[in-house]
């Protein structure tokens, strides 16, 4: 079986709807489109699947309703345009919702909510909570109060992680563009559009354009970089012209619409190992020798101190820090067991010693294979 033919089994969806589309590029919410694609979400639940719908569009929104045609550049300014903007575009989705005999359902998220396990596991239990009755969740970054360093970035990445959230099996990124083609079609007028491919085949970024919209922050690259977080929980992902008529339908019936980007046959990463993958912010680095980098690389065990060469940042246990391999690339990254101060005295020590060189034991990996992840 194809992977097109697969999509009618899916079950849990992720769609992800993008600024320009939502809002008719800066006009206001465009509300026409948004009631069409509410009864689409209606019809794939009334048939059993679940949905969770990440928008775009609160910015886009808040501007168009304070007069702003030029989005603006400071902080303040943006996060005055979400918080004017998010309001219209909630009660946009309750009203188009209810039309159908579904309820919408808010929940805002920032970067520390994904990358904190316990929060993480709150936001799990409440959007599983939310599709067991069946209540449509509409996710999108807290623009309100998000500073850059507690940003997910982009929609693009906040629908990738949103599939492992809810262990979705498919994910669809509703765009301006028809699809991924092999070259920029604005640029090329022979560019061909890619059916089919592997979400981590290597030509895909070089085919694809970085640039996005005035409104968006994300391009064409940033939905490939998604397609391939989410091929790592083992989801398929389309990427799709968003005003195709009945477009949710027609893909879950397995049609051949836009671009499938499909995860690599047979893998799937437990949810733990998503999880520290996902992670965008390392608190440290770890630099490891060539034999350390062959271990993590090719057999997936645990990092030693012995291994270790050098510790840069300020971390403390539990944090999450990069391996890096002598030729200076990140080769993974987990959970350290001990601060950045014992690291340091640890690092290219036996195990044994750990003891004799802290004054007390402790686990005798830096960082254990289970909290582990190659990147």
């Amino acid at each position: 079986m194809s992977a097109r033919e697969a999509l009618p089994s899916v079950r849990r969806w992720v769609v992800k709807i993008g600024s320009a589309l939502l809002t008719a590029d800066g006009r206001g919410l465009d509300r026409a489109r948004l009631d069409e694609w509410a009864g689409q979400i209606a019809t794939l639940a009334a048939g059993g699947s679940e949905v969770v719908l990440v928008s775009s569009g609160s910015v886009a929104e808040g501007m168009a309703r304070l007069g702003w045609r030029a989005r603006p550049s400071r902080l303040d300014e943006l996060q005055a345009a979400a918080s004017v903007g998010q309001a219209g575009l909630v009660e946009a989705y309750g009203r188009a919702f209810s039309a159908f005999d579904r309820r919408a359902a808010q929940v805002l998220l920032t970067h520390d909510d994904v990358s904190h396990r316990g929060r993480y596991l709150n936001a799990r239990r409440t959007l599983m909570t939310l599709l067991g009755l069946g209540v449509v969740p509409i996710v999108n970054e807290n623009d309100a109060i998000a500073m850059d360093e507690i940003r997910v970035g982009d929609n693009d990445t906040l629908a990738a992680l949103a599939v492992n959230l809810i262990d979705a099996e498919g994910l669809i990124i509703l765009t301006d563009q028809a699809g991924v083609f092999d070259a920029d079609p604005r640029a090329n007028p022979d560019a061909t559009l890619i059916d089919e491919i592997e979400a981590y085949a290597p030509e895909l970024l070089t085919m694809a354009g970085a640039r996005g919209g005035a409104l968006g922050r994300g391009g064409m690259q940033t939905k490939i970089l998604a397609a391939r977080q989410a091929a790592d929980s083992g989801a398929t992902t389309v990427i799709v012209d968003g005003r195709t008529p009945r477009v949710l339908a027609r893909i879950a019936a397995g049609e051949k619409l836009g671009s499938l980007l499909t995860p690599r046959p047979g893998e799937r990463r437990a949810a733990r190992k998503n999880w520290l993958a996902g992670q965008r912010r390392v608190r440290g680095r770890v630099y490891v020798d060539a034999g350390a980098a062959r271990v993590l690389r090719d057999a997936g065990r645990s990092l030693l101190p012995i291994g270790v060469t050098r510790i840069e940042g300020d971390f403390r246990r539990g944090d999450l820090v990069a391996c890096v391999a002598p030729e200076g690339c990140e080769i993974a990254r987990g959970l350290t067991n001990y601060d950045a101060r014992e690291a340091r005295l640890l690092a290219g020590q036996p195990s044994e010693r750990i003891p004799a060189i802290l004054g007390y034991d402790r686990e005798p990996e830096l960082i254990h294979r289970d909290n582990l992840v190659t990147v």
